[in-house]
């Protein structure tokens, strides 16, 4: 009989709350203490019914509990403190996406994992969705270059702009979003990006000074492939539009199609923003008379996960990394190479400049 997985979950908000569910289901963990300096982890105790020990302070928490595993899903500023010290622990990591709110900060919990021979796995959920898994399928078919088209604005309120805001004072919403959606064009295309170039605007005075809540990213690859990824985050922000996902090669182009997920007042749903529904695949095949000689084909998406339910496939793949012994060295690269591209990104906003990789 396989041990359970004695885990430490940090950080209890929307992300630690789902993944603490997660663990709390599977009979592979054991969840061994909730961590956070708020109530939220009072308030997830009794939404799991259950009664986890609870910590205020994380070193407390590692040094009581001696866990195997520990989930981090806090802001992105402690990510690279706490996976070094569990790490040192000897625990292995789930950690939410960015890896750290630096480049260095990433290699630095890169090289912890590696040197404790330990497993680190990012949140990037997408990476288990099979709609988008999908969806990368379908888009290099399409020829190269690619052009892809991606954004996610958040006309965020109530308790989300409270979530953003907090996020904003280490992060701006292209870096802490856009590298789920760099990560998805990188596979898209397998290219090597060469420079990118970004534009931000600071629409309110409730985040700091040096930071902007509205931005948009382009990345130019070797392969002549482009990219653009769009982010804002706020009361203020439209929420027309603002869920564009497509693809467009020599051969034709592929979009999701999220119907219900795209309608107003979704924008700064969790739930929505991994939503799918269906692909509608477009080909330029044409004939003497320059028409098209194939119909737009629709791909229904029967595999269509909810949030927790990819919370829980995170989870499971985090369990079969260990039990397992997965090499993880190309993810946890990719994981740094998306956030190196993102903080570049972020640069060519405070300087105005294009910024080479």
């Amino acid at each position: 009989m396989i041990e359970k997985i004695k885990i430490l979950v940090v950080g209890c908000g929307n992300m630690g709350a789902s993944h603490a569910q997660a663990y709390h289901d599977m009979p592979a963990f054991e969840i061994v203490g909730l961590v956070s300096r708020g109530e939220s982890k009072k308030i997830l105790n009794e939404k799991l019914g259950a009664d986890y020990p609870l910590f205020d302070d994380y070193e407390t928490a590692l040094l009581a509990t001696k866990p195997d595993a520990v989930c981090i899903s806090t802001y992105p500023d402690t990510h690279e403190a706490y996976a070094i010290q569990a790490f040192e622990a000897g625990a292995h990591v789930f950690i939410e996406k960015p890896l750290a709110d630096t480049v260095l900060g990433a290699q630095k919990v890169v090289e912890a994992a590696n040197k404790a021979g330990k497993k680190l796995v990012v949140g990037y959920i997408l990476r288990h969705h099979p709609s988008w898994i999908r969806f990368i399928e379908v888009a290099k078919t399409m020829g190269y270059p690619l052009v892809m088209r991606m954004n996610l604005n958040q006309q965020s309120q109530g308790y989300m702009w409270n979530v953003h805001r907090n996020l904003m004072k280490s992060l701006s919403p292209i870096v802490d979003c856009g590298v789920h959606y760099i990560d998805v064009m990188c596979q898209m295309t397998d290219a090597k990006p060469i420079t990118v170039s970004a534009i931000g605007a600071r629409l309110t005075d409730d985040i700091p000074r040096d930071n902007y809540n509205y931005g948009q990213l382009q990345i130019r690859f070797d392969d002549g492939s482009v990219g653009w990824y769009e982010a804002g985050w706020g009361p203020m922000i439209s929420d027309t539009a603002f869920f564009v996902k497509d693809v467009i090669g020599p051969k034709g182009c592929v979009s999701i199609v999220a119907k219900e997920a795209a309608k107003a007042g979704n924008s700064d749903s969790v739930e929505a923003h991994t939503k799918t529904e269906s692909l509608k695949v477009h080909y330029a095949d044409i004939d003497g008379e320059n028409n098209f000689t194939r119909a737009d084909e629709w791909i229904d998406l029967t595999d269509e996960p909810d949030h927790q339910e990819l919370c829980n496939r995170e989870q499971t793949f985090f369990m079969q990394a260990i039990q397992e012994d997965l090499d993880l060295s190309k993810s946890m690269q990719d994981a740094v190479n998306s956030l190196q591209i993102a903080i570049a990104c972020d640069e060519s906003v405070k300087t105005g400049n294009i910024v080479k990789l």
